[in-house]
């Protein structure tokens, strides 16, 4: 996919669901962007995205060193943790985020708190605000709800944008219902979503790439996703390694 300017890959593809008695599922998408200059990626994942998101970087001839810049939409481990791997790069958080990070309290919130206690100190952070450029052409803006601080990222192209949600809508059942699963305050999270619909309804054929889900322009005025979701679990339910049984958590719409 070619937004004009930028190469734009889905690394890893996010998942609008939850673990029914393990907790959070935390399937989130990682996206590579690749033009000017610039390697960026927008949200790098958690702990078990890492060799998804290393080999997907290998699958495109890259390397982590070669990292230029990673785009934080918000704090929560399923998004931020895995910026360590890339030394490099220059990463970028919302101001307001990173502050309101680093006082959450340890031990009870989805916030990595050793990782952010690190990125706050870290020489390669850029804080960010409202209406701030990050890579040419992409612009950070308020979308709190999720989290206080939360961004979404606008990248303009000739004939469409793409718009990156993160969590201040996390799939396509939050676009439609304008409100979320995790929420600090119904009301800031519906204004945010009404401005994601202004922003996608502005330009023919934009996309939108939400936090855990797949991407999706507008066909009819309603969401249509783009490309295939792909979504199994294999389990060890025999008597040796090699009989696995396959658990397809995809349906078709």
């Amino acid at each position: 996919m070619k937004p004009e300017d930028y190469q734009l890959d889905i690394l890893v593809q996010g998942y609008p669901g939850k673990s029914v008695c393990h907790d959070g599922l935390g399937w989130s998408t990682i996206v590579l962007l690749r033009g000017g200059g610039h390697v960026a990626l927008v949200d790098v994942g958690t702990f078990s995205h890492r060799a998804n998101l290393l080999a997907g970087l290998q699958r495109h001839g890259l390397a982590p060193a070669e990292v230029t810049d990673v785009i934080l939409t918000h704090s929560h481990h399923d998004h931020a943790i895995n910026w360590v791997l890339f030394e490099k790069a220059t990463i970028w958080l919302g101001a307001h985020e990173i502050e309101w990070a680093v006082q959450e309290p340890w031990g009870r919130t989805p916030v990595p708190e050793l990782y952010v206690r690190e990125l706050k100190a870290s020489q390669q952070l850029r804080v960010i605000r409202d209406g701030d450029t990050v890579i040419p052409g992409m612009v950070a803006l308020d979308a709190p709800g999720h989290t206080p601080g939360h961004m979404i990222f606008v990248l303009s192209g000739v004939t469409r944008d793409v718009i990156f949600t993160g969590d201040a809508a996390k799939n396509r059942v939050e676009l439609l219902t304008r409100s979320a699963d995790m929420t600090y305050d119904p009301a800031v999270t519906a204004a945010s979503i009404d401005l994601m619909w202004e922003l996608w309804r502005k330009r023919p054929d934009t996309l939108l790439v939400p936090g855990h889900d797949m991407p999706m322009v507008l066909r009819d005025g309603k969401p249509a996703y783009v490309g295939k979701r792909e979504a199994a679990i294999t389990s060890w339910f025999g008597d040796d390694l090699d009989t696995m049984t396959r658990f397809e958590l995809t349906v078709g719409r």
